[in-house]
This record gives C-alpha cells, structure tokens and sequence, in this order.
C-alpha cells in the first residue's frame, strides 16, 4: 500500500511536470515580410521584443522578402504560413489560381505607399507628365503592378511612356544618374533610398502617391495560408492580436519602435529609419478610416471598388468578391484595435 501511495504521488508529479510543459510550449510560426528589415516593419519586432507573441503562446520567426508580389506564392506553397504582402495582387493571383485561397487577415497599409517617384527638375508633377518619359520599373514591384489602373484612371497614353524593367538594388541609382527619368516603387523605400544617393536632397525629390489620384486601391496585408489557418485558428487570431499591439505601441512611440529594426540591422542608419517608419505611420498606416475605426480592418464596399478598378485593365476569369480576399474573422474587437 505504502509503495502504491508513493507511485501514485510520483505519477502525479510527473503529470504536474508534463501539464506544465505543455501550458508552456510555444507553437513555431515563420513570418515573411515584403521587403527588408526597414522602418515600417517595427511593429513585427516591437511584438517580439515585448513578448506580445509569445503572450498569445507564439514563437515568431520574421524573414525578409522579395518583394510584396512575388511572396504570395511563398504563403500559398505554404513556405511561409503567413506573409505580408500586396492585396492588389493577391486578388490577381486568386484568379489565376483559384485552387490557392490564400486570404488577408489584417490590413496593414490602408493608404497603400504605391508611388511615382522624380527628380524635381524633370517637371513631372501630375500623372500626363510621364508620357514622354522612360518609367524606370522592377517586374515584381507592388507600385508597378497598379500601372496599369493608374494609366487608365489618369487618362495616360501608355504608348508613350517608354518602361524599362530594372531590378531593385539599381533603381534609384538610375533615377538619380538620368538613365531614367521616373521610378515606381513604395515612397518611404524609394524616398529614402534617393536620399542617400550622390547629390540628391529632398528638395529634388518628387513623390507622386497613386492614392492621390484615384487609385482606391489597399495596400499591403497580413496573409495566411488557407490549410493553415483551417488547422491553426488559435496561432493566426494570436499573431494578428500580437501585430496591432505592436502596430498601438509603434505609433504611440517610433523612437523607441525603431531600436527593435535596428537590433536586427546594423548597417542601416537609424536616422534615416526612424525618418522612413514615421513617413509610413502618417501616409499608410494611420488614416482617418483607422483613426476612426481601429487598426486592421476594412471597408468591404471600398474593398469591392478595389476589386472593379483592378477589372479596368485586368480580365478575369473568375472575378473574387471582398468576401473571397479578406476576413475578420481573426480580428479582436474593434475596441482592442483603436489607437
């Protein structure tokens, strides 16, 4: 009986000891950004750093991307469970691959960063400027996948933009040497980057936002794989909770938001970081429609005027509503999400 009573005791020590590992094990999750590790993308790390993910019993890992088109395949092949990328194109990419339904769960950019991006002295102030001009466009750029919208909502001749396709690490070297006369890309990344370019100062700097001239467009999302998601509910409401914690604490306090990016890059320059996330907090991340409404969500109506905008220059197959794009289904309440 005495040996009984003491195995007992040990089986439920042990018990204790396995329950205990299990409250505390933390559930792997890779994360893929658009882009590098710059300014904009401290609320990810600021959610690290203050333990907001593994609170929701996640342990994160963030890796750098090729752009905020081409990584949607990575969340699709389901390389990535969950990514940040460009909702624009992630409804283009559901119509040709309407067996992939990777889906946003967090709106990130409300007012998307797609821009045209000029050396003052070329005078191209208004979207007619361009024809004439040779437009200097990475294929996997997010702003150059909206050309085509933007062209037709301007009322541009295309015929007469002449676009070279040039990769990424030279564009703003070749807008500031004269071999092309603009750029597209996202205005905090290209802004910046011209500004540590030879000879160039901010006042020769023109950024032309697509958002300003009729594009209704989002910009980027957080996404996830959809088998993900069916088997991981509890990890994707929990990642998407941790991010707008770390979306409040970024804009409650850039400067202290910014040493969690420069942790994780040390050749930048944190001047020119902090510069470039307080751009993207004013311009992308906190528009009167958040201010209003709280951070992640959207308006399904201004979500299908998107979609109908994308169909003036795209054809679709099969074209996805709202519903088929974007859900709050892994939202908290709106009130947990306000600023």
């Amino acid at each position: 009986m005495k040996r009984t009573g003491i195995a007992a005791t040990l089986g439920m020590v042990a018990l204790a000891v396995v329950a205990s590992g299990e409250a505390g094990a933390q559930t792997a999750l890779k994360f893929a950004l658009d882009w590098k590790f710059e300014g904009p993308s401290a609320p990810y790390f600021v959610a690290i750093d203050k333990g907001f993910y593994k609170a929701e019993g996640l342990d994160v890992t963030i890796d750098s991307g090729p752009g905020s088109v081409a990584g949607i395949a990575r969340v699709a092949a389901g390389t990535y469970p969950m990514g940040f990328f460009d909702i624009n194109s992630l409804v283009k990419f559901q119509d040709q691959n309407p067996d992939k339904k990777v889906k946003a769960v967090m709106m990130v950019y409300d007012k998307p960063p797609f821009a045209i991006v000029s050396l003052a002295k070329t005078r191209i102030d208004k979207p007619k400027d361009l024809e004439g001009k040779v437009l200097g466009a990475p294929a996997p750029d997010g702003a150059f996948a909206q050309w085509k919208a933007f062209v037709k909502q301007n009322g541009i001749d295309a015929s007469k933009v002449t676009i070279n396709n040039i990769g990424f690490p030279v564009r703003e070297p070749m807008l500031a040497s004269g071999d092309v006369h603009a750029i597209t890309g996202f205005s905090f990344s290209s802004y910046f980057n011209m500004l540590q370019q030879k000879g160039v100062a901010a006042r020769d700097i023109n950024v032309m936002l697509m958002a300003d001239y009729g594009l209704v467009l989002y910009g980027n999302a957080i996404m996830v794989n959809p088998d993900y998601a069916k088997a991981n509910p509890k990890a994707v409401a929990g990642f998407v909770k941790a991010t707008i914690k770390g979306v409040q604490e970024t804009v409650k306090n850039p400067e202290a938001a910014i040493k969690s990016v420069m942790k994780r890059n040390e050749t930048g320059d944190e001047k020119i970081e902090l510069a470039r996330l307080k751009m993207s907090l004013k311009d992308n991340f906190v528009t009167p429609w958040v201010k209003a409404n709280g951070v992640g969500g959207v308006d399904m109506k201004r979500l299908e005027a998107s979609i109908e905008q994308i169909a003036l220059t795209y054809d679709f197959k099969a074209k996805p509503k709202a519903a088929d794009v974007f859900t709050s289904d892994f939202l908290p309440p709106a009130a947990e999400r306000k600023l």
